[in-house]
């Protein structure tokens, strides 16, 4: 009987099809884009740092400021596509990311580059949730986790061309017109979103929205927390991401050139190194979860281990410098974490109905964000007090993956009794949808 289940095509489902995927690659590119421009400090950190003159704490004040924005604008985003639609929140998001990146560009002190990042946050946070929905609205349910998981591995394609492509512009042309140069692609998607998106398919509009006022909000946030598989999945989101998140969004470059003593053309090969593992791994993370759901918890419970275990062995190793096949295997694991924090949203998705989805989901997608914000902190303001001792620097990592991992084993027999009870309902509701 669960089979059946799990292939029917519910009553008002979206087709699906080829213009589904035309209209999805569109808020997929948008996704895209905002990645690159996320994750540019991340191949220019040393060069910010001599650009305005800053230490590590100020450095890691750029990260932590557009991660805090991104991250505070999670659940409002989610509320704002269910009122203004994908396509609109879509357009706003790529104006402000664009102005962000321009405005890094040219920015000529500490202070105007901070503001332009906190832009770039502001935009960047309405890309992922706007593109989850336009998913739902496009494609039947049961195509819903391939959905998230292809688009989060389209977003790890936009860090990839971050740290071969502007790297290498960044090197080659200079500050400003690489930085000035890549806003051009958020001109392209923001034209692409305007004359070609659409929220829906035809005879597919959703209902009408109910009373969005102050009441409403408070309602929706209070009913997705309540659920033990909402923050069930913020928690898996916030210990399995933020570890490849510090890495390449801003203290991978510094660790591997300072502390490990490589050439920067190295270093940035390993750090392409952990997004193409981070592809590879998704892809087999996404068939593992298709066949075996259970797999979910033991998945990310094993990548925080492995990365625990690897980072451990790499800051802990007796001599000046790690050997390279210990900085290779370093990077490999750190390419779970990202699909392993895509896993997060497979827990909130079943334990909410489908109008709190998007509040839901930027429940889950903050708890990633705000692991990585506190540890881009934590490490900058040890790196300043230590002297540059990224050992005891980087141990703030394993403090927050202990604090996740119990919340995960505290949590994660309630979720798994909501979801049975909900999958029972489901099941006899199938039974009972008339043909």
């Amino acid at each position: 009987m669960s089979a059946p289940a799990r292939n029917v095509t519910l009553p008002g489902d979206p087709p699906g099809g080829r213009r589904a995927v035309a209209v999805w690659s569109i808020g997929v590119a948008v996704y895209f884009v905002a990645v690159i421009f996320r994750t540019s400090l991340g191949v220019a950190g040393l060069d910010a740092a001599d650009r305005f003159h800053v230490n590590a704490s100020a450095l890691s004040t750029f990260s932590i400021l557009q991660l805090l924005v991104y991250a505070g604008m999670q659940i409002p985003v989610g509320l704002l596509v269910d009122r203004l639609g994908t396509k609109k929140v879509l357009s706003i998001g790529a104006v402000l990311f664009t102005a962000g990146q321009l405005g890094f560009a040219f920015s000529p002190s500490y202070g105007t580059a901070l503001a332009s990042r906190a832009l770039l946050g502001c935009g960047d946070a309405m890309t992922f949730i706007s593109v989850l929905r336009l998913g739902t609205r496009w494609f039947p349910a049961r195509r819903g986790p391939l959905v998230a998981q292809l688009a989060g591995l389209v977003g790890m394609a936009g860090n990839l061309v971050s740290t071969l492509v502007l790297a290498r512009l960044l090197h080659g042309v200079g500050w400003t017109p690489a930085f000035a140069g890549s806003a051009l692609a958020g001109v392209v998607v923001l034209v692409l979103t305007l004359v070609f998106l659409k929220d829906h398919p035809d005879g597919h509009e959703p209902g009408p929205a109910p009373h969005q006022g102050a009441a409403y909000v408070r309602r929706q946030i209070a009913a997705a927390w309540r659920e033990p598989g909402t923050r069930l999945g913020m928690w898996v989101h916030f210990t399995t991401q933020f570890p490849a998140m510090v890495f390449l969004l801003l203290w991978g470059l510094p660790f591997l050139v300072q502390a490990q003593g490589l050439s920067r053309a190295t270093a940035g090969e390993l750090l392409t190194l952990v997004v193409l593992s981070n592809m590879v791994i998704g892809l087999v993370y996404g068939q593992i979860v298709a066949r075996h759901h259970a797999a979910r918890l033991p998945l990310a419970l094993g990548t925080v281990g492995a990365t625990a275990l690897l980072w451990a062995s790499t800051l802990l190793y007796p001599g000046a410098h790690a050997p390279m096949w210990l900085l290779v295997v370093l990077c490999a694991v750190l390419g779970a974490c990202g699909p392993a924090s895509m896993l997060g949203f497979d827990f909130a998705r079943p334990a909410n109905p489908p109008e709190r989805q998007g509040t839901a989901s930027g429940i889950t997608n903050m708890g990633g964000f705000v692991a990585s914000m506190t540890t881009l902190f934590a490490v900058g303001v040890l790196l300043d007090a230590t002297g540059d001792d990224y050992a005891v620097s980087f141990s703030a990592v394993f403090v927050l993956q202990a604090l996740g991992v119990s919340q995960i084993l505290r949590l994660r027999g309630r979720a798994a009794r909501r979801e049975r009870e909900r999958l029972v309902a489901s099941r006899v509701e199938t039974v009972h949808v008339p043909a």
